[in-house]
């Protein structure tokens, strides 16, 4: 039977976190300017697009850390991410105006290619997986 601690962080899970990493970084780093910049203009989005940068850290972490209580920190952050990128995607789509400038989610994550609608899923599917051991 696989160690927990180290199922999450093995083989395509380094991948997986290396990639929630670069999106807390990217995300913390432009919520951060559009809040600092201009959060008059859109703080709704803007504030939703710091939720995000947590989220991604929050997921970065527990990813790495595979504990089993990191691993539920892991599933609730993941399934939070989904439905944050579903509803903030549908929102941008619905109310433009409410999203003057791309945020990490807006439009289910275009402005990243995607990714940012893709990845909760592979997190989710990784720790099923993983769980398994």
């Amino acid at each position: 039977m696989a160690d927990l601690a180290t199922t999450t962080r093995s083989g395509p899970g380094r991948l997986l976190i290396a990639v929630y990493a670069v999106f807390a970084l990217a995300a913390c780093a432009r919520s951060g300017v559009q809040l600092a910049t201009h959060f008059d203009r859109a703080p709704l989005a803007y504030l939703l697009s710091a939720l995000a940068a947590v989220v991604y850290v929050v997921a970065t972490v527990c990813l790495a850390r595979g504990s089993r209580t990191s691993r539920r920190l892991a599933v609730i952050s993941c399934t939070v991410e989904l439905v944050g990128v579903l509803a903030v995607g549908t929102a941008s789509l619905v109310a433009p105006a409410a999203f003057p400038d791309a945020t990490v989610w807006s439009v289910f994550g275009q402005g990243y290619g995607f990714v940012p609608l893709v990845l909760p899923v592979l997190g989710l599917l990784w720790i099923r997986r993983t769980a398994r051991g």
